[in-house]
């Protein structure tokens, strides 16, 4: 095998540490939520979703190149009554027969300073895919990374509840509020 020349072998050195792959790291589903929360009839009605998993990526040095890929079982909603989870599951809304994942793809981070981004991601759900634009924070120490942040999108813009007279009765705006904690895998 033929040596590199000094010159080329501290290029190689220098590309190589700057182009690594971000890690992965293993999400901590029991320290972690996903959360939405609508105005429906005068009040705001809450649920979390209690079955999805994903992968996480995260590189410390450069945190921009963080990814994140998040899978939703659309049946593990839980609100309260159940009565709200039942309608917000049926095939007038999220239609968890037809639709049974939410999916959310991080695309990329843009860095704002002092562990805040502003995140561009996919959201899909009913087969709609749309891109999302919020802030999120950012923060690592040693093996452990925590990643939180929130946004809101149109529900009609995924064809979710857009019939009927629940169209005029919920408000068309949907927050979602994400807590990511993983470990360095």
């Amino acid at each position: 095998m033929r040596s590199l020349v000094p010159g080329a072998a501290l290029l190689w050195l220098l590309l190589t540490a700057f182009t690594a792959a971000p890690e992965a790291w293993r999400i901590d589903r029991a320290a972690s939520t996903i959360d939405l929360s609508v105005r429906a009839l005068g009040s705001t009605q809450t649920g979390r979703f209690e079955d999805w998993g994903g992968d996480l990526t995260v590189d410390p040095a450069a945190p921009e190149r963080s990814r994140a890929t998040v899978v939703v079982q659309v049946r593990s909603l839980r609100m309260r009554p159940a009565s709200v989870t039942e309608r917000a599951l049926g095939p007038g809304f999220l239609d968890a027969e037809r639709h049974p994942v939410i999916r959310f793809q991080l695309r990329a981070l843009q860095p704002l300073g002092g562990g805040r981004f502003t995140a561009r991601a996919d959201l899909t759900a009913r087969g709609v895919t749309r891109p999302v634009s919020f802030p999120m924070d950012l923060r690592t120490e040693g093996t452990r990374a925590q990643m939180t942040g929130g946004f809101a999108f149109d529900r009609a813009d995924f064809g979710i509840g857009t019939s009927g007279v629940w169209n005029r009765l919920i408000e068309r705006q949907v927050t979602v509020r994400v807590s990511l904690q993983a470990r360095r895998a």
